[in-house]
């Protein structure tokens, strides 16, 4: 029986890793939730799930959880701080990281702290902090183990198999809705046209991310730190049919494929089970329904996205921090119609023109660019908005 701390259970992986645990009352019991503002879904998980404590960090929400939950034997906690408390405690297996952005990295590096193993769903802790993140890792002896389909993809693949062995990975993206589309098509696109991803069910963010290929920009990045790999050795390739998750190619020329279908719990479930395999009744694959499988280069000039990534790997530093921040400004800013979606990847170009480089930032440098980040790119937001009337 694992004992689980699902920070963001309120998001599209905590609830689907909650359907996992459902699935699976045997071997997984809930012992933290974790939310930021959805209190009454947090509520009704609670309820259902009856785990040792919650955690609403949106503290105008805590007298509401308290008072809902107040005929139950369940601890209600508020606050940053105690969320990075409650990931430390005994009671706590294993920690499913699952809170969007920035703000899941303080609770990832406490659980690493305290020796928990760790699934990781929140790409955003290594893209920002991976040299941080995988150091405190090695020193406390704590195995991550992705939750992000290609990563988990790629884990799979390595099983058994020596690090030294790697010539390169191939990261595979469906190519998002606009697959084919060229600049003159997107300078009107809405976020409603952007939310409709072909083969994934996923939250807002990560669904505008996929249709700027900012999302594999950010999975390079953390490709990078959570398999120890060099730059050069992390490839790209747009896959529309969503069939293969992603591929390592080693030395000898062979390449091995993790394939399935396109169903974010089989990650979940791997990541939380592992090193066990645990049956489930999901929908198989079946190739009668993938007759063609095809795979073309990323367009990158239409989709910048990805070498932006790609400089800011590159040049290092705090400068995949100001990506990550500006991103989540600028997406923000687009679901709600204040900037068009050409102009995302020309503001996050602005923004790391902006802030200060730092070649080796500490916890507190990383906080800090966040905020010099997210400063410029609000005016950014703000400037477009002007020119618009």
């Amino acid at each position: 029986m694992k004992r689980l701390a699902i920070l963001g259970s309120t998001g599209s992986i905590g609830t689907q890793a909650l359907d996992v645990v459902l699935a699976h009352p045997e071997l997984f019991e809930v012992e933290i939730l974790t939310a930021h503002s959805n209190a009454d879904l947090l509520i009704a998980q609670a309820k259902q799930y009856k785990p040792n404590a919650v955690v609403v960090t949106d503290e105008t929400k805590y007298t509401y959880v308290k008072d809902a939950l107040s005929g139950m034997p369940v601890k209600v906690f508020t606050g940053m701080k105690s969320l990075c408390e409650v990931v430390q405690w005994d009671t706590v297996d294993m920690v499913l990281g699952a809170i969007l952005g920035f703000a899941g990295l303080a609770s990832i590096l406490a659980a690493i702290d305290a020796g928990k193993r760790i699934a990781l769903a929140n790409k955003e802790t290594l893209v920002v902090a991976g040299e941080l993140v995988m150091q405190r890792a090695a020193e406390k002896r704590v195995q991550i183990i992705p939750v992000d389909s290609e990563h988990s993809a790629i884990f799979q693949c390595l099983v058994g198999e020596p690090i030294d062995s790697i010539e390169k990975i191939i990261l595979t993206a469906s190519g998002g809705p606009f697959l084919g589309r060229k600049p003159n098509y997107l300078v009107n696109v809405k976020a409603s046209h952007a939310l409709q991803h072909p083969n994934w069910v996923m939250g807002a963010k990560i669904s505008i991310d996929s249709a700027t290929l900012m999302n594999k920009g950010l999975e390079i990045i953390e490709a990078k730190w959570l398999f120890g790999l060099r730059n050069d050795q992390i490839d790209v390739v747009v896959h529309p049919q969503s069939a293969i998750h992603s591929m390592v190619q080693f030395v000898d020329g062979s390449l091995k494929a993790q394939m399935g279908i396109p169903d974010m719990k089989v990650p979940i479930q791997y990541a939380l089970a592992y090193p066990e395999r645990i049956g489930n009744d999901y929908k198989r694959f079946n190739f009668k329904d993938f007759p063609k499988l095809s795979f073309e280069p990323p367009d990158n000039k239409t989709f910048p996205s990805l070498d932006l990534a790609r400089k800011a790997m590159n040049t290092a530093g705090n400068v995949p921090c100001v990506l990550n921040a500006t991103n989540e400004v600028v997406v923000h800013a687009f679901l709600h119609n204040k900037v068009g979606f050409l102009e995302m990847s020309e503001m996050i170009e602005k923004t790391i023109e902006c802030v200060s480089f730092i070649e080796h930032p500490t916890f507190e440098d990383y906080e800090q660019t966040d905020k010099e980040a997210r400063a410029y790119a609000n005016e950014f937001v703000k400037k477009s908005q002007l020119s618009i009337y």
